[in-house]
């Protein structure tokens, strides 16, 4: 097992995945041998391509995406599946990961909606997660319309591509998401949730202003739609947020009180001390604590509107 030394590195070369391939590969066989988890595979490659975005970003471009998965459904103790799907929407092919309990009988189901960089491991991640409590859970990738996250060159290019999906384009494409999840064999028919990080955290809460398959949805520090829009919320609604999230979490009373005048249901969560991301345990941001308490409160917020 080869160790890796950050300060001993040439930062130049780390920034760049194509000047230490030789490494990735060592680091990747290492993690299919089982010599570390995959936390520490994703924080091994993030000194190696120079931050979290990149190492992201490398994973869905060159395969290993499938090494995480194959690997991944095999460590949880529940029985999982995880494959690549796609689906129509009109004329639009929106790929994404599907991953869903194995056995007999059928789930409720849940989307999962990634960050402002496109469909990545953490999100697939959050999805198997899911899938361990019980429910199919779909995370497409909305940057379907332009290539795929694994057709961007640089984080920066995915974020930016993402910023062209117009609000129209998203909802749209998460609709049939539902829809096809709604199709399958192994989802009770009818019990849909959503779940949304950042940006989409935001579409989460805008999913809920406009489809009526939608029977609960779960925001993580997105921004809230307008207040005139709040009255067209079909579902329940549950908001995660950090303290120090300002520029959402200021507004959080405000949509509170929006949501009651509209005779809609609204429960949030504010964590002390928590920023923005704080559930991305591959992040810089990442707050064990406000993540620890998030994940069964979101179960539980789930399991209670999908029965």
């Amino acid at each position: 097992m080869r160790f890796w030394q950050p300060d001993s590195m040439n930062s130049q070369n780390s920034s760049n995945p194509e000047n230490n391939l030789e490494q990735i590969e060592t680091l990747t066989a290492d993690y299919s041998g089982g010599a570390f988890n995959r936390r520490e595979f994703l924080y091994r490659l993030t000194v190696l391509t120079g931050s979290m975005a990149a190492a992201h970003l490398l994973i869905e471009k060159n395969g290993l995406a499938q090494v995480i998965s194959d690997k991944e459904t095999k460590n949880v103790a529940a029985n999982l599946t995880g494959s690549d799907v796609s689906w129509l929407n009109g004329d639009v092919a929106v790929r994404g990961y599907l991953s869903a309990p194995t056995g007999e009988g059928s789930f409720p189901a849940v989307i999962v909606i990634h960050e402002n960089r496109g469909l990545n491991e953490h999100t697939r991640d959050v999805a198997r997660r899911f899938a361990s409590q019980g429910f199919v859970a779909l995370a497409p990738d909305l940057l379907s319309r332009r290539g795929g996250t694994s057709s961007m060159k640089t984080p920066d290019d995915a974020r930016t591509a993402i910023g062209t999906i117009t609000p129209e384009e998203a909802i749209s494409d998460l609709e049939a998401g539902l829809a096809y999840l709604d199709s399958l064999r192994a989802v009770q028919k009818g019990k849909l949730g959503s779940v949304g990080f950042c940006w989409g955290g935001a579409r989460s809460w805008a999913l809920a202003t406009q489809s009526p398959r939608l029977k609960a949805a779960v925001v993580f520090y997105g921004s809230a739609p307008a207040t005139e829009q709040l009255a067209n919320v079909k579902c329940p609604v549950l908001g995660l947020y950090g303290e120090t999230d300002e520029r959402i979490t200021s507004l959080v009373p405000q949509v509170a009180a929006g949501m009651k005048a509209a005779g809609k249901s609204f429960d949030y969560k504010i964590y002390a001390g928590a920023g923005h991301a704080f559930f991305n345990d591959t992040g810089e941001r990442y707050n064990p604590t406000a993540a620890a308490d998030s994940w069964p409160r979101t179960l539980e917020f789930l399991k209670t509107n999908l029965k």
